[in-house]
């Protein structure tokens, strides 16, 4: 089941069973709108977590119709709130759908991945650039190496798009980059989530040539055999894990 339908079906859940204690323990209960708004939210959490939800849904479900109770108190424009849900669609988009937050890459990565570039001149993707900070710093530090980045929500690669003007080494392109044929690069970069690892090494190990190098920030593939782990000397202490392709 996807991660909206699971919250989908975790609210639902929390509402009626709620709503059936309130009735039988205090149904006053429910004329205090806040108050019932927040056991809904106490019992969404715990469904979603029997429904195997990740953790950081439980909060979201603790809060999701509280604030919503209260924000329709609070005397706001309705305008307000449909702004800024198209707002949050063109920053983050499907990550519904992707299961792919929007990470951002920092300096201390970047610099850590340009030490792990070819000596040579060579081609490197960033699959799901982001605003596309990464490429912009190696750009700057391998001026010989050509850098494209891929991303698939509007805002952050409308950004990127416009800040890599004036770098000629750089190429934004906007989609999906399980469409992208990997055999292309010398260094595939990935900052994404646990749950697209394995398939992501299965299309790297299909697609990459001999000798090919796919990093990922923070995420290992599960089982899969790394050539190398770097530790990034930032406050998150970031993670990179090395997979050099055996061309099979």
């Amino acid at each position: 089941m996807s991660p909206l339908k699971t919250a989908i079906l975790a609210q639902v859940l929390g509402g009626f069973i709620a709503a059936s204690i309130i009735e039988i323990a205090y149904p006053r209960l429910f004329s205090l709108h806040l108050a019932a708004a927040t056991v809904q939210g106490v019992c969404a959490a715990l469904a979603s977590d029997r429904l195997g939800a990740p953790k950081w849904w439980l909060f979201i479900h603790l809060a999701f119709l509280p604030a919503v109770v209260w924000l329709s108190q609070a005397g706001i424009n309705p305008a307000w709130y449909l702004s800024a849900f198209f707002l949050l669609l063109l920053i983050y988009w499907r990550t519904d759908k992707s299961q792919v937050p929007l990470y951002l890459s920092n300096a201390a990565t970047a610099a850590a991945v340009a030490k792990l570039l070819p000596d040579r001149p060579c081609h490197v993707v960033d699959l799901g650039c982001g605003h596309g900070g990464l490429l912009r710093q190696l750009a700057r530090t391998r001026p010989d190496c050509e850098f494209l980045g891929i991303e698939h929500a509007p805002l952050p690669w409308l950004w990127a798009r416009l800040a890599s003007l004036g770098f000629p080494n750089i190429s934004i392109r906007y989609g999906d980059f399980w469409r992208l044929n990997l055999g292309l690069f010398d260094v595939a970069y990935a900052f994404l989530s646990p749950v697209p690892m394995t398939r992501l090494m299965q299309k790297a190990s299909t697609e990459m040539r001999k000798g090919t190098l796919l990093l990922s920030n923070s995420f290992a593939v599960p089982e899969g055999k790394t050539e190398d782990v770097v530790a990034v000397s930032d406050r998150r202490e970031t993670m990179l894990y090395c997979y050099r392709m055996r061309g099979e």
